[in-house]
């Protein structure tokens, strides 16, 4: 990027708006997956533990990224899971094979538990229920069982269990992933759209409050992409209130500049479900217009999903140690997510502790975060309001996959409520700072709050339990406004948030 071209130029107009940010967009999701669970949020007789047996210090680190919302129980385990395993007495609940995981299940922790901790970190549960070897029955079923007052078999039996209030669980998914040939009960377009309108029908009669997500492709690489969304929801449109979508993104090559343009895979993919749903809005004739839930979505390119401890209890598995670079990959895409607000209504990241996750624990020691908790938590924080549309005009790059890339990677969101403005920014140049100036004359009497930067002079620098602040944000110096008008220098490889007070 030679001199001339190291600038880049915004800008931002309260009056033309993307949409409004639902606070669920910062989900997360905690599978019964390697050390998620146990040893994660769940580790009784460590020295921090609860009377329950849940980690304070790992709750207070999933406050701190306030997450509203978490999938839960899977992902590839919910196929084969009984959810009746994991309710009454723990001592009379059975240890299962989970061969999802090639892992032993305890069941110490279920349903009950779990909504319980989610209570204890602020956040709603978005249920998956079991297409896989189960159906319509057990569905509805653990549906009666979470959200039924009382004086039904299943509310009843959860009065019995200790649980009088009713979970009122709003959001539930319809199976996981039944495309991947790696899935228990992996189905056809056809096998899984009947059974997840049946299925839907069924929960909905049993509670008319709750919304629904139709499992999309598992990626947007699978050979039946598109086809399989289309006839999914040629069987489900009227029935659900969502379709999932799911990616993830990596690094193998070590192609960096390619890695940090990836952001714009994520946009693609998202262009064309909504597309996809829209086709079969105007195939159906219908006034409904479809959401997306992106469901699964994060970095994950470190470590494979190879589990050499089989049946064991909370293997290690999926572990990622994150670096800069992969924190301003998470950044760019919570920017797109954003700029798809008026669409992606869901979005959870998956995962929450251990596995591929912000937050990483020790056995019997530290918990601590990685450098993706930092534009997570930035995000979730700040990034609640209306997204605004902008005028970028960036340097570009072209890379493996990907031309016409822009170095700078940004969203505005205006939080009317609470009278802030806040900007993201990425610097995606691995060796040169960039010039930004944003204009943000459409707000009136608008002052700097704060500039919150993540960087480091080496992109491949990672937290650690022995090291947990090398990567940390820090307060930037070099932003000002005047009149308006923001400049500010963004160092290479960096990640920004600007807020303002209007």
């Amino acid at each position: 990027m030679s001199a001339q071209l190291a600038k880049a130029t915004m800008v931002v107009d309260r009056r033309y708006t993307v949409g409004e940010v639902d606070k669920r967009l910062y989900g997360s999701f905690v599978e019964h997956l390697g050390r998620a669970v146990y040893e994660g949020i769940y580790e009784p007789g460590h020295h921090l533990a609860d009377e329950r047996g849940f980690r304070k210090d790992v709750m207070e680190l999933v406050r701190g990224l306030q997450v509203p919302f978490i999938r839960y129980p899977g992902g590839n385990f919910v196929s084969g899971y009984n959810w009746e395993d994991g309710v009454g007495p723990v001592e009379e609940r059975p240890k299962r094979l989970d061969i999802a995981w090639r892992s032993t299940e305890t069941n110490a922790i279920g349903t009950n538990e779990f909504m319980a901790w989610c209570k204890e970190v602020g956040a709603e549960v978005n249920m998956a229920v079991n297409l896989g070897t189960r159906g319509i029955d057990a569905a509805r079923n653990l549906v009666e069982y979470c959200n039924h007052p009382s004086g039904s078999y299943y509310s009843d039996l959860r009065i019995s269990h200790g649980w009088r209030e009713p979970h009122r669980i709003k959001t539930w998914c319809l199976g996981n992933e039944m495309d991947g040939p790696w899935q228990i009960g992996r189905k056809t377009a056809e096998e899984y759209g009947r059974l997840a309108a049946e299925a839907a029908k069924a929960m909905k009669w049993v509670d008319p409050s709750i919304e629904l997500v139709a499992c999309g492709s598992s990626s947007q690489e699978m050979d039946t992409f598109a086809e399989w969304e289309a006839t999914v929801l040629d069987h489900t449109y009227e029935h659900v209130d969502y379709l999932s979508l799911h990616s993830y993104y990596g690094n193998r090559s070590g192609d960096s500049a390619n890695f940090l343009a990836k952001s714009l895979g994520m946009d693609s993919f998202i262009s064309s479900v909504v597309s996809i749903c829209d086709y079969v809005k105007a195939k159906k004739r219908s006034k409904k217009k479809l959401m997306l839930s992106f469901d699964e979505w994060n970095v994950w390119y470190h470590t494979s999903a190879n589990n050499d401890k089989h049946w064991a209890v909370s293997p290690p598995i999926l572990e990622d140690v994150y670096n800069l670079e992969d924190a301003l990959v998470v950044g760019t895409l919570l920017i797109t997510l954003l700029k798809h607000a008026d669409r992606v209504k869901i979005a959870c990241q998956a995962q929450l502790v251990n596995v591929i996750a912000p937050i990483m624990t020790t056995k019997g020691g530290e918990a601590w975060k990685q450098t993706i908790y930092y534009p997570y938590m930035h995000a979730s924080l700040y990034g609640r309001g209306t997204v605004l549309h902008t005028l970028v005009n960036s340097p570009k790059y072209d890379c493996k996959d990907f031309t016409d890339v822009n170095y700078l990677e940004s969203v505005a969101i205006y939080n009317e409520e609470a009278g802030e403005v806040t900007v993201f920014a990425v610097n995606r140049h691995l060796e040169e700072s960039l010039e930004l100036e944003c204009d943000l004359r459409s707000f009136e009497q608008i002052s700097l709050v704060e500039h919150i930067t993540l960087s480091h002079e080496n992109s491949k620098s990672v937290n650690s339990a022995e090291q947990p602040n090398e990567v940390i944000p820090k307060q930037g110096r070099n932003a000002t406004l005047t009149d308006g008008r923001l400049t500010a220098s963004l160092e290479k490889h960096s990640w920004h948030v600007f807020r303002f007070r209007v």
